[in-house]
């Protein structure tokens, strides 16, 4: 029986994966009247005379809503926010399992930005942070951007925490292959929500805040048409804002002519992308990102053989898996405790170093931790937490 069946039977079985809990039994009347009527109504007039003290008194302290309109999930598309529902019920597990948060999944059903972000607003004073999930570019940069002044942390993790692990990965991967990280020409295929942010976390394009700098020597971007060049017609205003930090030599051309002399390759794209020659016009012992899923833009065997030093995909069953579960719930947890209003450029590069950090030696075939390694949200939580806390 092949995964997929397994899956489907899986959830039947359960009927949705996660479900509520009491922190309390309620046995007697002694206890409802605590927990409810007319004992309840203390907390709620500490709150209204402090509203800081809800995270004092209420779930909001450790919950996260999970928020997504259907429109980009995983590989599948845009599929709707009912057909959402499996996954996002799975990032809540994930939430639990790896961080010790709340979390509930919400799909919305609209695809309109200003509904979107209206909605966010009302419900987020519950929740202590908001992640965003699965929704599709470039109406998730204006989402984003427009819930930064929630009070709370708004966090999409298609787009930050796949850079944030991709840079844990090239820290080491570089580290591996005796190159500093400082003089990479790094190629990246793909332009939207992940693209996008990890050339923003490769070039430390951030904030005022930034205070560690790991800023790659050279970037160039490709889509579907090629190398992004600012004399290309018909670009989008997102590439036409990551031609800012990119392609600085103004290249033009396909992927493969971007490819000649790079030293990394890092692929959120589509599959079968790259044969064994196109590695070969690489500098020598090139580091090879393909995170397309489920299919990578080209398998490490082939890879390989083209002369890879180290490569890194998307897949469990893989070595170097790159898994935003490494990211997100440490993050969340390191934010939360710290009572962040935001997640910051330098929370973000701390998530990385702090990912890295957990491979003390690392190896071509173990430059990320296993995304089963329960020790790396708290490692991570710890860094955002401090990140924080030195601002």
């Amino acid at each position: 029986m092949d995964v997929f069946k397994k899956a489907l039977e899986l959830h039947e079985k359960l009927e949705g994966k996660i479900e509520t809990t009491l922190k309390m039994d309620i046995t007697t009347a002694e206890e409802l009247s605590l927990v409810y009527s007319p004992g309840v109504a203390q907390p709620c007039i500490e709150i209204a005379q402090n509203p800081e003290s809800v995270y004092d008194y209420t779930i909001k302290k450790n919950t996260v809503a999970v928020i997504s309109d259907g429109s980009a999930v995983l590989g599948l598309g845009n599929i709707g926010p009912q057909a959402a529902i499996p996954v996002m019920e799975g990032k809540a597990m994930l939430f639990k399992k790896f961080a010790q948060l709340n979390a509930f999944p919400i799909c919305l059903d609209t695809q309109d930005v200003d509904e979107i972000v209206e909605t966010v607003t009302r419900i987020a004073p519950v929740f202590g942070g908001i992640n965003l999930e699965d929704i599709s570019a470039p109406r998730c940069f204006e989402i984003e951007d427009r819930l930064q002044n929630l009070g709370i942390p708004v966090f999409h993790d298609d787009q930050h925490g796949t850079a944030i692990v991709v840079l844990a990965g090239l820290i080491n991967a570089a580290k591996v292959v005796g190159k500093n990280i400082f003089d990479l020409k790094v190629v990246i295929n793909g332009a939207g929500a992940a693209g996008g942010a990890i050339c923003r976390l490769l070039k430390c394009i951030g904030d005022a805040e930034t205070q560690v700098c790991t800023a790659v020597k050279e970037i160039i971007i490709c889509d579907s048409q090629g190398i992004v060049h600012k004399d290309r017609p018909g670009l989008s205003v997102e590439k036409m804002q990551m031609l800012k930090y990119t392609n600085e030599t103004e290249t033009q051309g396909t992927l493969r002519d971007a490819l000649k002399g790079a030293d990394v390759f890092i692929g959120v794209s589509v599959d079968n992308l790259l044969t064994r020659d196109d590695i070969r016009l690489m500098a020598p012992d090139p580091i090879i990102f393909a995170l397309a899923n489920p299919v990578p833009e080209i398998m490490p065997e082939e890879a390989y053989k083209g002369g890879a030093a180290v490569v890194a995909t998307g897949r469990s069953d893989m070595p170097n898996q790159v898994n935003n579960v490494l990211g997100f719930p440490g993050i969340f947890k390191g934010a939360l405790q710290a009572k962040a209003t935001k997640i910051t450029f330098a929370m973000k590069l701390a998530a990385a170093y702090a990912i890295a950090d957990c491979i003390e030696n690392p190896t071509p075939n173990h430059i990320i931790p296993s995304s089963l390694d329960m020790s790396v949200p708290l490692k991570v939580a710890e860094a955002v937490r401090k990140a924080v806390n030195e601002k």
